[in-house]
């Protein structure tokens, strides 16, 4: 018997125009193109990832091999994580790991290609815009081995129930430069392992990798798992079968047994997701952390609202803007197909128009077309003839998209690309301006690891709407279900979060603005003293004002996430940048920016990290701040471990909200209480933007 979850992956195939073919450049060691010399082989690469307190720490280690007769440098290039940040680079030199340090990024560089020069081991790792991690070693020598270990942190959200986690191997191919220059050897020649270590605070009903059938997943307690990847035991694995666990009864899942070959392609994502259970209440959940002898801590307060957002109902205009741009080339055929079904399942009391753009911009449809069946069956077969071709003119695309507007319909902006405003105008205050003089919400679908990020989340933001990432490895069905639910309830709006009681400052985000269904509220800041605080979530939905309350101690002292430190550092940074974009370059808020980063150890836009032998650090005059933190860390880490996973939650005895946290149901994706087959009639609303206008 066929599982409902693999005939409604099938079903839905049609429908997920946010998803492309898996032809997208791979994340992989780079050398040059003219470098003459058979390229540096990439031996081993083991990630290991642990989950827990709302935040990842992903470490990369890799052994690259050097296969000829003279010493070369290894340039490895990784995309930027959504939200992540470096905090650890390491090189192993005479057989010792070696952290590095952060400097400011035009002294780091100088200081490498002066080592460098003198042939002696150094490494640098730069952060290139939005895009991408540049991990530079040199030298491995020939005919040997070099290790390095890379560390980063990102937060690690919850959506109506569901915890995700990506780790990027996909760069996008949109960054031509790179393509034109550099080749990547997308193969681990001899070992791959990936490890994930999830516990969570509250208990875990499911565990799933979607598109990895090698993935072996163990439960080791209600609220810890396991998931690992070895293409070792892969490709020794009798018969290549493993059950995924938790996600359907009875069913197993296809794995492959290897092919003799114990090589592993760098090609797509490694994607996790994890269910919580149906029915959990919403909470408050409070992590924080202060340092010995400090009178100030850092504090990560989560809010997970309980699901009382009503649905919304009516007809609508949906205003689809799409990049056809030549990155898409591999993906152009799963939009047109996506779209094509989009537009069958319109209401005859809906319109729809179509705004196509690459170097330049046209409309598809000429004006808002009525939906009839005539009609869509035109536009069907218009968009199932589409070329993809030239740059990417996003500004002038979505100004298309934008005109003509019906001020007496409510109205969404559905945007896919997964590439960057590199033709028109590019500066994102321009494009805020643009959104500025609408009455509308914009919903973004970012395909892949290489999109400008940055720029369409503040799009977003400013208009109220939200942007979800996709990953080609990601789960169709279930990345669909998560979008419906806020695109078919109504959502918090101008939300506020008050803390009294206990002094706060530095909080991040500074503004919260709309929360849709599922979504976790995220703020971290600093906090002094300790004793009880009274917190309030104010917000608007549907016009009308609510209010939830709730009361609960800071803790005085102690904590084991030291980590939370730079979670708050980049976080911070990220709302400078923001800033900076919005506004223009300012002195002050690169200066601002620069000094956290030294102050945290974090690779940004303007700081890098340097590994230099321990008696040159010494000669540089270089503090081993780094080195020291992330001791700390890793110690609070194993202190950790050595315990059950335990809840965070602040309200337990005076709960904030009163109803459960909005979930996606149990049963391999069945869509929760309504039943199995609830979801179908909504899938084009993830895709089409059905929402309310903007009060």
């Amino acid at each position: 018997m066929v599982s409902f979850t693999s005939w409604a992956r099938r079903l839905a195939g049609g429908l997920v125009l946010l998803l492309a073919a898996a032809t997208a450049q791979a994340a992989g060691l780079m050398t040059p193109t003219d470098g003459g010399v058979p390229p540096l082989k990439l031996r081993e690469q083991h990630v290991t990832v642990d989950v827990e307190d709302g935040y990842a720490i992903t470490e990369v280690e890799q052994v690259f091999h050097n296969p000829n007769d003279r010493d070369l440098e290894a340039h490895y290039r990784f995309p930027v994580p959504a939200k992540g940040t470096v905090a650890e680079f390491t090189v192993w030199i005479d057989g010792k790991p070696v952290v590095g340090e952060i400097l400011p990024r035009d002294k780091a560089r100088q200081v490498y290609e002066q080592e460098k020069a003198a042939g002696r081991e150094a490494g640098l790792t730069e952060k290139d815009e939005y895009k991408a991690f540049d991990v530079l070693v040199n030298p491995v020598r020939a005919g040997g081995d070099t290790r390095v270990r890379l560390v980063y942190m990102q937060p690690a959200g919850v959506d109506t129930g569901v915890g995700r986690y990506v780790y990027p191997l996909e760069e996008g191919g949109v960054d031509q430069r790179q393509l034109d220059f550099w080749t990547a050897n997308e193969r681990v020649e001899e070992h791959f392992t990936f490890t994930l270590n999830l516990r969570a605070g509250y208990p875990v009903a499911a565990v799933r990798v979607p598109d990895q059938p090698g993935a072996a997943i163990t439960q080791q307690g209600p609220r810890q798992w396991r998931v690992t990847l070895d293409n070792r035991a892969a490709a020794s694995q009798a018969g290549g079968t493993a059950r995924e666990q938790g996600m359907e009864q009875g069913a197993e899942r296809e794995t492959a047994a290897g092919d003799g070959k114990p090589a592993f392609q760098l090609d797509r994502d490694v994607v996790v997701y994890w269910r919580h259970p149906k029915d959990l209440p919403g909470t408050v959940d409070l992590v924080a952390y202060k340092a010995p002898g400090s009178d100030r801590g850092t504090f990560m307060m989560s809010l997970t609202p309980g699901d009382d957002l009503p649905p919304v109902s009516g007809g609508r205009d949906w205003v689809f803007v799409l990049d056809v741009s030549g990155s898409m080339a591999g993906k152009l055929a799963t939009l047109a197909d996506g779209v094509g079904k989009a537009l069958g399942r319109l209401r005859p009391e809906d319109r729809f128009r179509i705004v196509l753009f690459n170097d330049g911009t046209r409309e598809l449809t000429n004006g808002f077309v009525a939906v009839t069946p005539e009609a869509v069956n035109d536009y069907v077969k218009r968009v199932a003839g589409l070329q993809s071709s030239g740059g990417t003119n996003l500004y002038d695309g979505l100004k298309s998209g934008l005109k003509s507007l019906d001020a007496d319909r409510p109205t969404g902006i559905v945007l896919v690309t997964d590439g960057v405003a590199n033709v028109g105008v590019t500066a994102q205050k321009r494009f805020l301006e643009l959104l500025d003089k609408r009455d509308v919400r914009l919903f973004t679908f970012i395909m892949g690891n290489s999109a400008n990020r940055p720029l369409l989340t503040a799009l977003t933001d400013a208009s109220n709407g939200f942007a979800l990432s996709v990953s080609n490895s990601d789960d169709i069905v279930g990345r669909l279900i998560q979008a419906t639910g806020k695109l078919t309830h109504q959502a918090m709006n101008d939300v506020r979060l008050d803390i009294d009681g206990v002094k706060t400052a530095d909080r991040t985000p500074a503004r919260i603005g709309s929360v849709y269904r599922g979504e976790r509220i995220v703020v971290m800041g600093h906090y002094w003293g300790d004793g009880p605080a009274d917190v309030t979530l104010n917000t608007r939905v549907g016009g009308q004002e609510r209010q939830y309350r709730s009361r609960f101690t800071f803790p005085k002292e102690g904590g084991d996430n030291p980590e939370l430190e730079r979670l708050w550092a980049y976080a911070t940074i990220q709302n400078l940048a923001r800033e900076r974009d919005n506004f223009g370059a300012d002195a002050d808020l690169e200066d601002a920016i620069t000094d956290l980063a030294l102050e945290y150890g974090l690779v940004t836009d303007y700081t890098s990290m340097v590994v230099l032998r321990d008696e040159v650090f010494e000669k540089y005059g270089i503090e081993r701040r780094n080195a020291d933190r992330r001791d700390l860390e890793r110690l609070a880490k194993a202190r950790r471990e050595a315990s059950a996973p335990a809840s965070n939650r602040a309200d337990q005895s005076q709960p904030m909200f009163q109803q459960p946290r909005a979930s996606m149901g149990g049963g391999g994706g069945s869509g929760g209480a309504a039943g199995p087959w609830s979801w179908l009639p909504f899938l084009v609303m993830a895709v089409a933007g059905l929402l309310r206008r903007r009060r």
